[in-house]
């Protein structure tokens, strides 16, 4: 609801702040006060026109800011708005800040949570915030796409209607048959790219199965290459190791004859000394360690060969790997991992024309199916239709409207491709269901019915809406309602119905309004005076919260002249709207 409003410097206001409370709140004062200047300024807020002309004079720049605390039924979509643009203030997330800055040379600046923002914005937080019902185009009612809507929600509200089963069974099918739908929509794209798909999917496997690649061939035959490649250079190192290790030359003795000389001379120590047979035993060790070296190097110099066609293998198998990994991966796995994806690709492209057949007839069930369900669909609401329009009627006879009549008009729109009707008409549908719904009304006795959204404005309007919302109230999620010119043309008897449907619509909703009745005003939980004052040689518009005597005087300043009868009078209304609602509650 709405719990601050700041205005400062816009049209005849000088400066206002007024802290509103829930329930109804009526504004009251002479024609041309300035009342309907603050309904003008929170529609600037909601993302109104707004231009230098709405700056007070001798002032550089109008602001207005508003502060909302958001009920549990649009805090949901209003921080998914927020969130999605990135204005979310995590320390008051039940809250959300609209202001807007009107400058003389014409640039306008809006902020949401204190961050400049578009006016798209304002206007989209503003469909979940306040519905404006006065010379603007705030009101949802007037809204066609918001129709089903509420119909849809006064129908779910209703234990009578087993409309959220029925609904959810049509989302079901609906989404099961989306998903055929996207599914066949990728095949058909699929079969149209078939051949040249096709062609190249068996060129690339064709390709990779014939290199006839293991997952670690290529570690392997890097090894394998890098030894061919210093071949010659190992064979002489091997050969100049087992020269020093067990051939010798003339001037150098092989180390396998020094050791054996070291383990004679050991071995005839021990036999003197048997406390150094350890070191016989150690000498022994090295002597054999040093034999199965020379025999290790041996078979290595008979394996160590200069293989220029085995080279040359090596190199051209090397080469195709690195081919076929510039083109389908950085590793072999890579390359084999793609190869599998090709082979179940051109298998989804082989038999995509099964799958297409399959999924179409799956499409002709779900789309029987879905006819079936929505015309289910469509007669709970035509149910919860009926029951709406007789309620508003009651409403509107209530408001002295016995003559106007409403009613829910329901559109199929014919589609070759679309859900199957009994009747064997195929028609559009999307997520909510089969038709187009909207609110119809006929004003006067005799007149045909006219779309919601065409009808005139006014009091006669007005009175349409309030009898509307009492009805829709639970199903309304918007919190903070505000009427102006509601009682356009009606006299007392009638202002003090309105009053009464509007004191009960604000046990539900935020409700403000601009009233020039008394039995109206009588109503309001909070009631303020608007009235302009010349200080100097300015105009200035001035709020006084009425409370006690003060909102007894202005009572009977409606009513007349302020005297000893309109005082009483005004006594009587305050204890009749007592009342009433003590009778009500």
């Amino acid at each position: 609801m709405l719990t601050e409003l700041h205005i400062e410097n816009f049209a005849i206001i000088d400066r206002l702040n007024i802290a509103f409370n829930g329930g109804l709140t009526t504004f009251t004062g002479e024609t041309g006060a300035g009342k309907s200047i603050i309904i003008d300024a929170v529609e600037t807020i909601l993302g109104g026109r707004a231009d230098s002309t709405m700056v007070r004079t001798g002032s550089e720049r109008a602001d207005i800011e508003a502060i909302f605390q958001l009920s549990a039924q649009v805090k949901a979509p209003v921080l998914a708005i927020l969130e999605r643009e990135e204005l979310v203030d995590e320390q008051t997330d039940d809250y959300v800040i609209l202001s807007r800055e009107i400058r003389l040379n014409g640039r306008n600046i809006a902020r949401v949570n204190g961050r400049i923002a578009n006016l798209s914005l304002l206007r989209e937080l503003g469909e979940y915030l306040v519905d404006l019902h006065g010379q603007s185009e705030h009101l949802s009612l007037l809204k066609v796409s918001r129709h089903q809507d509420m119909l849809d929600n006064y129908a779910a509200s209703d234990p009578e209607l087993a409309f959220v089963r029925v609904y959810s069974g049509y989302r079901q099918t609906y989404n099961r048959l989306q998903s055929v739908r996207r599914e066949l929509k990728q095949l058909r794209q699929t079969e149209k790219d078939s051949a040249r798909r096709s062609d190249l999917l068996e060129y690339q496997i064709n390709e990779i199965e014939a290199a006839r690649l293991r997952p670690d061939e290529e570690e392997l035959l890097l090894e394998e290459r890098n030894r061919l490649a210093n071949a010659e250079n190992l064979a002489s190192l091997t050969q100049e190791a087992l020269i020093a290790l067990d051939e010798g030359t003339p001037d150098s003795p092989a180390t396998t004859d020094l050791v054996g000389q070291i383990v004679d001379a050991i071995e005839r120590l021990s036999r003197i000394d048997s406390s150094q047979a350890p070191l016989y035993e150690q000498v022994q060790e090295v002597s054999e360690r040093l034999a199965e070296l020379a025999k290790s190097l041996h078979i290595y110099l008979e394996e160590v060969e200069f293989n220029p066609k085995r080279l040359d293998y090596l190199e051209d198998r090397l080469a195709l790997i690195y081919n076929l990994k510039k083109k389908y991966g950085s590793s072999i796995p890579a390359i084999l991992n793609f190869l599998e994806k090709a082979r179940q690709e051109l298998d989804g492209i082989t038999h995509a024309e099964e799958r297409i057949e399959e999924l179409q007839k799956e499409r002709n069930l779900l789309l029987t199916e879905l006819g079936e369900r929505g015309q289910r669909l469509s007669q709970e609401r035509r149910t919860a239709a009926g029951k709406l329009s007789t309620a508003i009627e009651e409403e509107l006879a209530d408001l002295y409207m016995s003559g106007a009549k409403f009613m829910v008009d329901f559109q199929y729109r014919l589609e070759p491709e679309g859900a199957l009707l009994d009747d064997g008409r195929r028609v559009a549908y999307d997520a909510s269901g089969l038709e187009r719904v909207e609110f119809l009304i006929a004003p006067n006795l005799g007149e045909g019915f006219k779309p919601l959204a065409k009808i005139a404005s006014g009091g006669e309007t007005s009175r349409l809406m309030l009898a509307m919302k009492n009805v829709l109230a639970k199903a309304d999620q918007i919190s903070t309602l505000i009427f102006d010119e509601i009682d356009q043309g009606i006299g007392g008897r009638v202002g003090a119905i309105v009053g009464s449907k509007l004191w009960n619509l604000a046990r539900q909703h935020q409700v403000l309004c601009i009233t020039h009745l008394p039995q109206l005003a009588a109503f309001g939980e909070q009631h303020y005076k608007v009235e302009k004052k010349i200080q100097g040689d300015r105009t200035i518009a001035y709020v006084q919260k009425l409370e006690g005597e003060s909102r007894l005087r202005e009572l009977a300043l409606m009513l007349g002249e302020v005297s000893e009868g309109t005082l009483h009078s005004a006594r009587e209304l305050l204890q009749t709207v007592g009342t009433r609602i003590t009778g009500a509650q």
